[in-house]
């Protein structure tokens, strides 16, 4: 990935409306600065808050999941999570950890 591209996905990663705080802040600086501090931020902060396919799963099939989401969106979230997981996906298939996990994987350019 080039910079420009990078840049983009971090941007890609504010906008998420799942995006959490932390994650948004490393994000929103590294997006205004570039510079090494920002980035090394930005990754530790998408190291502790990308969630693995195999976290959404649990957290989605288990009794808290189906709590927070209700039973008919949590059975949902793990029928998604499992095709996602199915066709090779590493990462929680919401806007932000989609983003998250292509910036992790490409940490090198940022």
């Amino acid at each position: 990935m080039t910079k420009q591209e990078i840049l983009a996905k971090v941007n890609e990663l504010i906008a998420a409306p799942s995006v959490c705080p932390e994650v948004k802040s490393a994000a929103q600086a590294y997006a205004k600065s570039q510079d090494k501090a920002s980035a090394e931020a930005l990754v530790k902060a998408l190291e502790a808050n990308v969630n693995s396919i195999d976290e959404t799963l649990g957290f989605a099939s288990s009794e808290m999941g189906k709590k927070l989401f209700g039973e008919e969106k949590a059975a949902e979230m793990v029928k998604i999570g499992q095709k996602v997981k199915a066709e090779g996906g590493k990462y929680c298939f919401c806007p932000a950890c989609q983003a998250g996990g292509e910036i992790y994987e490409n940490r090198a350019a940022l």
